[in-house]
């Protein structure tokens, strides 16, 4: 068989059986898009075992789909206990502590009230996560000059951070 051979076989098989261990895979784990990117994984897996391939193909593909989306399950599982765990053995806060979080915040918001609008709202968006191009585009801004802005609006905030309220 020559490479060209396996790749079409490859092809095939893919798209015969991808849709097929995807929902396999999905009736498991509940989670469409995981069950996605699990059935690639697998038919990666038969890629690499010469042995699966054949006429027992479909019957090892459909079997390592299900074990796949009962390992993932037991990750999934394991992982939950972990983090419920851990969130029980962290102490809530203090009412000290949510007074302290509560007054920073205000601070901040004082702050920003008190700067210049695009700075205020370059320093906000940031803060959301939006990127320098969404930026640019929400602002009306070049994304070319974002960083600069941004820095001197960081620059701006620190300075009247520092005057209302001493050293950060």
């Amino acid at each position: 068989m020559t490479s060209g051979e396996s790749r079409l076989d490859l092809e095939a098989i893919f798209e015969l059986q991808y849709e097929r261990n995807a929902r396999v895979i999905a009736r498991v784990l509940r989670d469409p898009a995981r069950a996605e990117e699990l059935a690639v994984e697998v038919l990666l897996k038969w890629s690499r075992h010469p042995k699966a391939h054949g006429e027992n193909a479909q019957a090892w593909l459909y079997r390592v789909a299900v074990r796949t989306g009962l390992d993932e399950l037991r990750r999934e599982s394991r992982r939950m206990r972990r983090e419920q765990l851990l969130a029980f053995c962290r102490k809530p806060p203090t009412p000290e502590e949510i007074h302290v979080s509560n007054q920073e915040r205000e601070r901040v918001r004082a702050v920003l009230a008190v700067i210049p609008t695009r700075d205020a709202e370059l320093l906000v968006l940031r803060s959301d996560g939006l990127s320098y191009e969404e930026l640019a585009s929400a602002l009306c801004l070049r994304p070319s000059s974002i960083g600069t802005f941004l820095n001197r609006a960081g620059q701006t905030f620190r300075k009247e951070y520092v005057k209302r309220y001493g050293h950060q």
